[in-house]
């Protein structure tokens, strides 16, 4: 693997490019969320049609293949992409699947992460966890980490803190030269405790850094600066990946503190609803559409294909786009499809968003290389606080929001 900064702006927020096995991309970028390997309904023939090469990294957790097909079953295979046939794109393996503390079976006091599978709560160590990271064969893989949301006690973020620094020592100690090991950083809402924990995952020998417990009730307003303070202990010449900022005003806050590279589901989340991004992407500049009275079903960030108003529409879900679905099909067949409850609507749809958020990243890069990405973010986020807004005055029904983002909303 080789990283390298490319351009920096207001300070913090970078372009990058990762050479990592056969691609090469450009950073911030997003890895795709997927089930098992694969995206949630994407077929791997279709997956060509995203565009390359960021549409190639893909995230997949390894506790997912537990209940299943065996580690060394995998292993004689050759590896998750020799498994599914993918043997063009690349993984990154992050195991964050509902992840606690538990007393181990030997009623000793050592304790090791639980998570959850279809047989129910189950616990693993640092060494089963490494089995199947040997087996599997991905191109990065992130160390075990003990997440905790941000209300618990300070005595229990401490411990979190500890147990998942002794977690990555045993890791790194079991490793057998497969892919690049990433080092967890946690710390929940305390500065000090993500400050400690970032020095000392700083001076092992780990190829990038993975920046977890976001997205478990932290405060919007406060994110900001325990993010800086994480990435202003890590060296710069490193990458550095983070899981639960989902939402496209969170994406921001994390390339403003210096974050490479995204583990989002926001995607899978929009796409389950039956929403379509919609936000232009025409350039830096860009300025998100004004509100219409009539804009029923829509937020001009995104619409709501369920919607009635679509029922007879005959245009793509967004003039111009270049994705599979709005070069082939239009609203009115997609909330057929929804309201028929076929599939195939989540495969047009997450197509489309995939493709669709992949462009933000573009933009977000783009702004960076032209020293402007502070405007954009603050035209981005006016803009959409605006269309709110101006919907709330109208008296307009809008589009139902995913929880996640309806309470980011009310803090805008």
């Amino acid at each position: 693997m080789k990283f390298a900064v490319k351009a920096w702006s207001n300070g913090r927020a970078r372009v990058g490019t990762l050479q990592l096995g056969s691609i090469e991309i450009e950073t911030p970028s997003l890895l795709l969320s997927t089930q098992k390997g694969l995206p949630h309904f994407i077929s791997p023939d279709l997956l060509s049609s995203l565009p390359s090469p960021n549409s190639r990294l893909l995230q997949f957790s390894p506790l997912h293949f537990l209940d299943g097909i065996s580690p060394k079953t995998i292993s004689k295979i050759g590896g998750i992409n020799q498994m599914l046939g993918l043997h063009d794109h690349e993984f990154v393996a992050i195991a964050r699947d509902s992840l606690q503390c538990l007393p181990s079976h030997d009623g000793s006091n050592k304790f090791g992460p639980s998570f959850e599978t279809p047989c129910g709560r189950r616990l693993i160590k640092p060494v089963e966890y490494m089995e199947i990271i040997s087996s599997m064969k991905p191109s990065i893989w992130v160390t075990l980490a003990d997440e905790v949301p941000a209300w618990v006690s300070d005595k229990r973020n401490a411990s979190s803190v500890d147990r998942t620094v002794k977690w990555l020592d045993e890791c790194i100690a079991l490793r057998q030269m497969v892919g690049e090991v990433f080092g967890a950083v946690v710390g929940g809402s305390n500065e000090q405790l993500r400050q400690h924990c970032a020095k000392e995952v700083a001076i092992r020998g780990v190829s990038g850094y993975w920046i977890g417990g976001f997205g478990l009730g932290e405060s919007m307003d406060k994110r900001p600066t325990l993010l800086n303070v994480v990435c202003d202990n890590l060296p710069k010449e490193k990458p550095r990946l983070t899981s639960g900022l989902d939402l496209p005003e969170e994406v921001l806050q994390g390339v403003a503190a210096g974050i490479d590279l995204f583990d989002s589901k926001y995607i899978h989340h929009i796409t389950v609803g039956g929403f379509a991004l919609t936000f232009p992407l025409d350039g830096i500049e860009s300025k998100i559409s004004t509100f219409q009275p009539g804009d029923i079903g829509s937020e001009q960030v995104k619409i709501n294909l369920r919607a009635t108003v679509y029922r007879k529409d005959t245009t793509p879900l967004v003039d111009g786009c270049s994705c599979y679905t709005c070069k082939n099909h239009t609203k009115a067949y997609i909330n057929h499809l929804l309201n028929v409850h076929e599939m195939l609507a989540q495969t047009l749809l997450e197509l489309h968003n995939t493709q669709h958020y992949l462009g933000f990243f573009h933009l977000i890069r783009e702004s960076i290389k032209a020293g402007k990405f502070e405007r954009f973010c603050q035209r981005f986020i006016a803009d959409r606080r605006d269309l709110h807004v101006s919907a709330a005055h109208a008296g307009v029904s809008q589009s139902p929001l995913p929880k996640q983002e309806a309470d980011y909303m009310t803090l805008l």
